[in-house]
């Protein structure tokens, strides 16, 4: 069963501005805020630059019942372009779950980030349909105390 339904916004480096509007539109706090800069070092990747280990990799506000999630492009991929800022993220219980729908999506597609453990989820992938709509897939584990 799907446990959630996100959208993900990509920025071309001023993902920090436009969730700080957001904030101010919609009130709240963020739940998470992380620089590329916290990320662990990519072996054999060139170090960022200031400006770019300064920009968004993950940023996450709670508005209602649903999220906005949102980083900046990462400087090894190039700027985004219209159609290409935003996900749709999809959370699932089960890594099976995650297979199913990823898969299905895949059909005609191609694989950006495939399932796998990362840094930050336990099974996470990502993908553009056929329809060059961008999905992320992630198993959404239950939280300590839940």
């Amino acid at each position: 069963m799907v446990k959630s339904v996100t959208t993900y916004l990509m920025f071309n480096g001023n993902c920090e501005e436009a969730f700080l509007f957001y904030k101010s539109v919609f009130g709240g706090e963020f739940q998470y805020v992380g620089k590329y800069k916290d990320a662990p070092a990519e072996e054999g990747a060139e170090p960022l630059s200031e400006e770019d280990s300064n920009r968004i990799m993950h940023i996450s506000l709670p508005i209602g019942d649903t999220i906005l999630m949102g980083s900046d492009s990462h400087p090894k991929y190039g700027d985004v372009g219209f159609g290409d800022n935003f996900s749709i993220s999809i959370g699932t219980e089960t890594t099976e779950e995650a297979d199913k729908i990823f898969s299905g999506l895949l059909a005609g597609g191609r694989v950006d980030m495939p399932l796998e453990k990362t840094f930050w989820s336990s099974y996470f992938g990502m993908l553009k349909d056929k329809f060059g709509v961008n999905w992320m897939i992630s198993l959404e584990e239950p939280q300590p105390g839940n």
